[in-house]
């Protein structure tokens, strides 16, 4: 199993946002095989394109992520937060987690908690969770996080799954 020591995590570049959204592909496949078929995961790499240039125009406007490669410079998971949007306003924090996603094979290494920590450390936050994504419910719980009853059904290729906001709000 890799250990904390066999990866980096560093601010993304422009020229990590093609392997980055590669490498957030293959973790959708890993960790949502059984919520959707091949044809929603062959959608998605179709678009792959038109998602770099997107991320490209977001990181020269000023927006960051963080990845994590490892020894050998593979990407092996990425990290961001946005500020909350105003539709989650209600929720009472300020930030979102905007993406996290790690490979299966660093499941259970860290490596997820290491990201969570360098985008939100300590802060009051919100993230939503896909139902029937036990790992992300559990680990977002392990971090205080808590469902607050909000869920929302999800439209497109996402149709037919429910996402549910689970908010950490210390007071």
């Amino acid at each position: 199993m890799p250990q904390m020591n066999d990866y980096r995590i560093r601010l993304a570049a422009e020229e990590d946002v093609r392997p980055a959204l590669q490498m957030k592909l293959q973790a959708w496949r890993e960790a949502y095989a059984t919520l959707r078929d091949e044809s929603f995961f062959a959608h998605h790499e179709g678009q792959l394109d038109g998602q770099v240039a997107w991320w490209e125009r977001g990181l020269a406007s000023g927006a960051q992520f963080f990845i994590a490669e490892d020894r050998d410079g593979r990407i092996i998971g990425l990290a961001g937060g946005t500020p909350a949007i105003e539709e989650d306003q209600d929720a009472g924090v300020g930030i979102e987690v905007g993406m996290l996603y790690v490979l299966a094979e660093y499941y259970g290494t860290g490596l997820g908690k290491h990201l969570f920590d360098v985008v939100i450390g300590e802060q009051d936050a919100l993230v939503w969770v896909m139902q029937g994504n036990d790992r992300a419910r559990s680990f977002f719980a392990k971090q205080g996080f808590t469902h607050d009853g909000t869920s929302e059904a999800l439209v497109g290729s996402w149709q037919g799954l429910i996402e549910e906001r689970m908010v950490r709000a210390r007071g």
